[in-house]
């Protein structure tokens, strides 16, 4: 990597920001606004069509119909709203302060842990609870365990409850009840009862309020509501998986952000991110977080530029010397699968991607 300074490249990217800011306005509203009205419309569209799902063709148009719109609702509006990228509209019904989204986790709760902790701690081993949710060995400088050798299974199980898993990390369910004091602190308590309302909600909607509404078709609109929620948890774990954690994503040792500049904190977004290459419809169904590198460089700027300015966030790779990592969803999830069973079991004489990402964040500072 050619020797720069971090200013330079906090500069680079700070301008790319910049002209965002600068031309931000109806164009991006109008996006929104219509990604909104379509969800909305195919949800209710396709919980009409379920009403008949005692008819096989109407069940899977019905199903199909609602794990694509609890997808959108859940990747391009609920993730991105909940990241203030519309809150310059100043509309109080598409606002970060407002906005509650179909998930186990409360909105409140859910930005604290992704909003300041993850983006704050972007891959730092220890810091950042979203590397692995506390569960998987994520770094050939971590200790094995016995332990890790279940983690492909750990992996496989939180992907199909996904949306509790994430509830569980966001309230750091095991850590507060291991400690009885944790346990007890009235803080804790009330966020578990937030979480425990939120679940109860979303439960009585899928499970029990539309299934009864379709008479003769209960049993399988239940059915078609819980596929629904498995496809959308599914999705949203690969996608995430897909952006953290293929090889070639770097992670960090949990004392290498001392001090950290602007321009040092960028180059951490940039190599411990990964993006997907693919179409226009994949990129709205990610969320626009096949642009994770984008997204993770300027977590609220309006998803909808993302793709916009990716050839120029590809240059500054380019211009300093960093590899953009890249690559078709199918090649990306089987990266990041290799890596959670690699990781699984005892090291294999690799340099740990902790110890070669301190190397390039030093080759910066240099």
């Amino acid at each position: 990597m050619n020797s720069i300074s971090d200013e330079n490249l906090g500069k680079d990217l700070d301008a790319i920001r910049q002209q965002v800011l600068d031309t931000r306005g109806e164009r991006d509203a109008t996006y929104i606004r219509r990604v909104i009205n379509a969800q909305r419309t195919l949800e209710a569209s396709s919980r009409i069509v379920l009403l008949f799902s005692l008819f096989p063709p109407a069940w899977l148009a019905g199903t199909t119909g609602l794990s694509l719109a609890k997808i959108l609702e859940n990747m391009e509006i609920g993730h991105n709203v909940l990241h203030g990228q519309w809150d310059w509209m100043r509309d109080p019904k598409i606002h970060s302060t407002a906005w509650e989204w179909d998930n186990a986790s409360p909105s409140e709760q859910w930005k604290h842990a992704h909003n300041e902790e993850h983006h704050t701690y972007t891959n730092v081993i220890g810091r950042d609870g979203d590397l692995g949710y506390g569960i998987m060995r994520v770094d050939e400088e971590q200790p094995w365990h016995p332990f890790h050798l279940g983690q492909p299974l750990w992996n496989l199980v939180n992907a199909f409850m996904f949306q509790y898993g994430i509830a569980a990390y966001d309230l750091k369910l095991g850590k507060n009840l291991k400690n009885k004091e944790r346990r007890n602190d009235p803080q804790f308590r009330a966020r578990v009862r937030a979480t425990a309302r939120k679940v109860r909600t979303q439960a009585t909607r899928d499970y029990v309020v539309h299934p009864l509404a379709s008479g003769p078709s209960a049993p399988a609109t239940l059915a078609a509501n819980v596929t629904a929620n498995v496809i959308r948890n599914l999705w949203t774990h690969s996608v995430i998986m897909c952006g953290h954690f293929p090889e070639g994503v770097e992670t960090f040792a949990y004392d290498s952000i001392e001090g950290e500049t602007r321009g040092q904190w960028y180059l951490r977004q940039m190599i411990g991110s990964a993006n997907i290459s693919g179409s226009h419809f994949m990129h709205l169904m990610t969320g626009n977080l096949s642009f994770q590198i984008e997204h993770h460089l300027f977590p609220d700027l309006p998803s909808n530029r993302y793709q916009e300015i990716a050839p120029q966030v590809r240059a500054v790779f380019k211009k300093y010397g960093l590899t953009y990592t890249s690559g078709p969803l199918v090649r990306q999830i089987a990266s990041a699968w290799r890596k959670v069973i690699r990781l699984s079991l005892p090291n294999d004489g690799k340099i740990s991607s902790a110890g070669a990402a301190e190397r390039s964040v030093a080759a910066v500072a240099s």
